[in-house]
């Protein structure tokens, strides 16, 4: 029986750094203020031309570089985005032709907001599992930041952009790569996180585009509040069904959304806070994106055979949790 694991791993994150002081000339706000709300000290920001694609392609390219893998022999592509170039075509397509994988390699987008990685990832077990496919890349690119409103300090000190990227490929070792995911949708958050316009429900106007409503949208309580208790209740399955505890995993890492969520779930569940991989005070949240490039930060102190829980919460409502046992 084959099992889809990790073998390689790279990020890609602006050089760009807005830190508080600077935000805090642009909207009302202080460091204090952002720092003791979400922890957030410093978000990347991308200020080339070209979209979410384009942090995507850096992010591929040293991934294929860094594993030696030549892109004819890659056979899907999945994208993670919540801010795609354009409504079409994917953006996985254009990550695919700025990295010449396009000869042997298809692929589609996924939209799961914050928890794109995670359901990325179990999509591409999937296909490696059934057999259909043997070297999958998994991209999540978010350039999100084009899309906040920097007159609204609720939401703008949060976002930053940023890409991750991992290769799956099979293994007959069973006790290594992706063991389990639990994921849940509830549609009701559809008022609570959204682009307002811009969609086939409410299309753009002059109305929409003076009243702002193309930016991210946000109700920070009834997310901090949902997302605390999604992300605690499906990491404890995860470990519940896989026989895990707080002391024999060796890693947890939830979505970068807000530094006070990830310690609150961290708290509930009692995990040493030493286990927890947290990037999000210098790198802001870049949803899909947030935990591979955790991953990536943190990949010297990871292992061959560590097990990791991951989970994340995001629009939708759409959250889950996985276990994974590293591979490299």
């Amino acid at each position: 029986m084959l099992n889809a694991k990790i073998t390689g791993i790279a990020s890609y994150v602006p050089d760009y750094v807005l830190n508080n002081d600077e935000l805090a000339h642009m909207v009302d706000t202080s460091d204090e203020w952002i720092t003791t709300r979400v922890g957030i000290k410093e978000r990347r920001i991308y200020k080339g031309e070209g979209g979410s694609s384009v942090l995507g392609i850096k992010a591929v390219n040293k991934l294929l570089a860094e594993t030696g893998t030549n892109p004819d022999d890659v056979e899907l592509l999945i994208c993670a985005t919540c801010n795609p170039d354009y409504r079409f075509p994917s953006t996985g397509s254009m990550i695919c032709h700025g990295t010449g994988l396009e000869k042997n390699c298809y692929s589609f987008d996924v939209e799961a907001a914050c928890a794109g990685f995670i359901v990325g990832i179990q999509m591409a077990n999937a296909y490696i599992k059934a057999g259909l496919y043997k070297k999958v890349i998994v991209v999540c690119a978010e350039n999100l930041t084009s899309a906040v409103d920097y007159t609204d300090r609720a939401t703008c000190p949060l976002f930053g952009d940023g890409a991750g990227a991992v290769l799956m490929e099979p293994t007959e070792d069973t006790s290594l790569g992706l063991i389990d995911s639990v994921f849940h949708v509830d549609g009701s958050g559809l008022e609570n996180l959204k682009f307002k316009a811009g969609g086939s429900a409410y299309p753009t106007t002059m109305e929409s585009v003076e009243k702002r409503e193309h930016y991210l949208y946000q109700e920070g309580r009834a997310v901090y509040k949902n997302a605390v208790m999604d992300m605690y209740n499906s990491s404890l399955t995860i470990m519940e069904r896989n026989g895990l505890t707080c002391d024999n995993i060796d890693w947890f890492v939830a979505h970068q959304a807000n530094m006070r969520i990830i310690e609150a779930v961290g708290s509930r569940m009692g995990i040493d806070p030493s286990k927890v991989l947290v990037n999000i005070d210098h790198i802001g949240n870049t949803s899909a994106a947030s935990i591979p490039i955790c991953l990536d930060e943190y990949k010297h102190k990871l292992k061959k055979g560590d097990k990791i829980v991951l989970t994340a919460f995001g629009a939708g409502f759409t959250w889950g949790a996985s276990y994974l046992v590293w591979a490299i």
